[in-house]
């Protein structure tokens, strides 16, 4: 009963149904002028025959007259009473056939079902959420972000604007609201000063307006707003913003760690406090042919290897995993320890030829920006000249062309960075230049998580998604947490020490062979320790942390064996 009483008041509360009512009202006065001039003229008529009938015959005749039933109980006798059954037929069939059903279907029936829809879908939260993440628009990092919001049940809504994509979005079981991302009343209805985070990922403008309407309602309440302009940075501040993202320039530096080039180095790809995570290639080395289980590499710079690319998939190493040619180790350590393992690398060179840059868009001028900083030469490659702003390292012409790719050195370069906006155009291109240079290393940008698994496929070594870093960004603001991501799939995450694992030696606790994840240090009382011995006991106390490094599987398995 509550649920009609709601549909017939927001029915009736909308100017296009007082509209509707309007028009449907008209119609039925004038099929009432219509029956009764009808039933006055046939009154007339049959006296005019001769015959007597009550008036309400008369009515009964219009009726079934104009209803094309016909009882032919009652008829005329003469020409002029058959040609006005005729014409009375005839506006029958135009008015209650035709006029009629379209009426009440235009101006009733179908605002009454878009009734129905738009209480399928809701318009606010009850007073009773708090604690809630409000989405502004469903772009791919909020596609993301739901998968890992809903991961660890937290609640959320994602606003929009139009009732059909509503009404899609919650068929696919989004959390959705009906409502404008520019109006302060869709936030009051939202309870914006009751939700732990705000998300302005619209636009720079809409994201300003965001920020100051959830400010004026809230001083507190965190919101994270994107920029896709850098000089909207500061704009969004002052608007309120308590974080803003450039997630291009983010995506743009964390692309630029994974390149080879230059002189043999590991490539730091993530720091934990005092713990490093870096990627090194063994291409060209005597590390190629042994095996990890042999412990060479920690005796020599205790430095522990938590994970392995090859050829894009991410192997968890085991004491017989072996190292090829095209190998890159993950390690985890000190700074003293990676130091250490590029003095005893330093002499093998990758190559010095420059690395190739295929777009010249936000993130690829941070790739460049990165390996400036880094000292490695570098060379885009960008059809549009007007996206061109370096020309001493930059070759216009389309990555398609194989003429244009070897004019920017395709054939001596160590790697290639894809980092155009279009997903499929990755994908191809990664395909080419693994077709054209089956041994170059190749690193590619994919804007939606599943596309990953398909880049994968098509030859890169390493991809990164736009969508799982603001995911992972976010998550680590809303969490007050440290995760760090380091690859597509794979984080540093801290978490206490659980009391099933308390006292136990590493070597005891069976994590790695159990869940998958690597205890890369802890930090108790006495401050860090990186990679520690398999008997030493793990630290217990409500200040005692692991530091672990794992695939999202393998976090997840972690926290079901022993976070309970």
């Amino acid at each position: 009963m509550k649920f009609w009483t709601a549909q017939l008041s927001d029915f009736a509360s909308g100017a296009g149904t007082r509209r509707n009512l309007r028009m449907i009202l008209k119609f039925v006065v004038a099929l009432v002028v219509l029956v009764t001039t009808y039933t006055i003229l046939f009154q007339l008529i049959m006296a005019w025959e001769g015959q007597v009938h009550s008036w309400v015959a008369g009515l009964y005749w219009t009726l079934v007259t104009m209803s094309t039933l016909g009882f032919g109980d009652i008829v005329f006798q003469s020409d002029i009473g058959r040609v006005f059954s005729m014409v009375v037929i005839l506006s029958g069939i135009l008015f209650l056939l035709i006029v009629l059903p379209f009426t009440f279907i235009q101006f009733f029936y179908a605002p009454w079902l878009e009734a129905q829809k738009r209480m399928r879908v809701p318009r606010s939260v009850t007073p009773e959420v708090r604690g809630h993440v409000i989405m502004a628009i469903h772009e791919p990092v909020a596609m993301a972000l739901v998968e890992r919001l809903e991961l660890r049940g937290a609640t959320y809504c994602v606003i929009e604007p139009d009732l059909r994509t509503a009404l899609a979005f919650e068929d696919q079981g989004l959390s959705v609201v009906l409502g404008e991302r520019d109006d302060p009343e869709t936030y009051r209805r939202l309870g914006a000063d009751r939700a732990a985070m705000v998300i302005a990922n619209d636009n720079d403008f809409i994201n300003t307006n965001i920020a100051f309407t959830v400010r004026e309602m809230d001083e507190r309440v965190p919101v994270v707003a994107f920029a896709r302009d850098p000089e909207s940075v500061d704009v969004l501040q002052l608007a309120g913003a308590t974080h803003v993202l450039e997630l291009a320039e983010m995506l743009g530096r964390s692309l630029a760690r994974r390149t080879l080039g230059g002189e043999f180095r590991a490539n730091v790809i993530g720091e934990f406090d005092e713990l490093v995570v870096a990627e090194a290639p063994v291409t060209g080395t005597p590390m190629v042919g042994k095996n990890l289980g042999e412990g060479w590499l920690r005796r020599t710079t205790g430095l522990t290897v938590v994970g392995a690319w090859e050829r894009g998939q991410f192997i968890v190493p085991g004491p017989t995993t072996e190292i090829h040619d095209a190998t890159v180790l993950v390690l985890a350590g000190s700074r003293d320890q990676l130091e250490l393992f590029e003095e005893l690398t330093a002499i093998y060179v990758v190559s010095d030829a420059p690395v190739l840059i295929l777009g010249g868009g936000r993130v690829g001028h941070s790739v460049a920006a990165g390996l400036r900083e880094r000292g490695i030469s570098y060379r885009i490659v960008e059809k549009d000249p007007t996206q061109v702003d370096d020309l001493e390292h930059t070759v216009v012409g389309n990555a398609a062309s194989i003429e244009t790719l070897v004019t920017a050195g395709i054939q001596e370069s160590p790697t290639a960075v894809i980092t155009t906006a279009d997903d499929a155009t990755n994908i191809f291109l990664t395909n080419y230049c693994r077709r054209l240079r089956p041994d170059i290393s190749i690193v590619s940008r994919a804007t939606l998580e599943r596309n990953v698994s398909t880049l994968h496929r098509a030859g890169a070594d390493f991809v990164m998604s736009y969508a799982s870093m603001g995911a992972n960004a976010i998550t680590n603001i809303l969490e007050r947490g440290d995760v760090v991501m380091i690859a597509e799939g794979l984080d540093i995450f801290r978490t206490q020490v659980p009391r099933l694992l308390a006292g136990r030696s590493l070597r005891e606790s069976g994590i790695r062979e159990r869940t998958g994840c690597h205890l890369v240090a802890w930090r108790d009382g006495d401050g860090m320790a990186i990679n520690p011995s398999p008997d030493r006991p793990i630290p217990r106390g409500p200040h005692a942390e692991l530091i672990l490094v794992g695939t999202t599987e393998a976090e997840q398995e972690f926290i079901r064996r022993f976070s309970r």
